[in-house]
């Protein structure tokens, strides 16, 4: 079976990511929106957007900053959102670790839930895949989904309060998430892992700052880890 080139995987990621900008054109508008009426101003919410680049990490901490937060639970509650990026970097270190520096440097920037929970699909796959031809098709993913969020946010900011309500801009955030989370129930240790942190940020929701975000996530992996290895331990135990 001949090998797609790079150029072809390419164009096959950025029309497999065409159907998250439905999701990333209002969540991106609604951080632009909701940014400037917390106070924050154009160039602010702009740098946010870029430098940040990670949409849930965003809206926590703009969250915590109108509630006059500490600005250690600011950092701590972003980071502690944010620590799923250090592991979608772990699981594609084996496919894309080969690749040359600054192009390991531009993935790191790019690598958001879509971009990463589109491409691990396609790598498991099509293990067969070159390291260029997995470069390719990662930055073909990010191609429609990052610019779009940039020039959202930009939208959102200077449009702000004029968009009507009945948008219900809201919506895009619990939906982009269900449509990169779900697919990815694969084995007892995602569900128990989901389970653990659904339930813990339920219970803990009467924790001031969100903090019951930091305790819910951190749990949520400390029992994804363990059913993992006590699975895997299982599957080498001699019969």
């Amino acid at each position: 079976m001949a090998t797609a080139s790079p150029k072809s995987l390419y164009w096959k990621g950025v029309r497999t990511a065409a159907p998250f900008l439905l999701m990333v054109t209002p969540f991106g508008l609604l951080f632009g929106v909701v940014a400037t009426e917390a106070g924050l101003s154009l160039a602010h919410t702009m740098g946010f957007s870029i430098v940040v680049i990670a949409g849930a990490a965003q809206f926590t901490a703009l969250q915590l900053m109108t509630e006059q937060a500490p600005i250690i639970v600011i950092l701590a509650s972003a980071l502690a959102v944010n620590l799923r990026m250090a592991m979608y970097s772990a699981a594609l270190a084996p496919y894309l670790g080969p690749a040359p520096l600054w192009q390991r440097a531009l993935i790191g920037y790019f690598n958001v839930d879509q971009t990463y929970a589109m491409s691990i699909m396609e790598y498991e796959a099509k293990p067969q895949l070159t390291v260029a031809a997995r470069v390719a098709y990662f930055l073909g993913i990010a191609t429609p989904i990052c610019p779009v969020w940039y020039v959202m946010t930009y939208i959102g900011a200077v449009v702000g309060s004029t968009i009507p309500d009945a948008f219900a801009l809201d919506f895009a955030v619990p939906i982009t998430f269900l449509a990169i989370v779900a697919p990815a129930f694969k084995t007892l240790a995602h569900v128990a892992a989901a389970f653990t942190a659904i339930v813990l940020a339920v219970t803990l929701s009467w924790m001031p700052y969100n903090l019951w975000l930091l305790l819910a996530g951190l749990a949520g992996m400390i029992v994804g880890a363990e059913v993992e290895r006590r699975v895997g331990r299982a599957r080498v135990r001699p019969t």
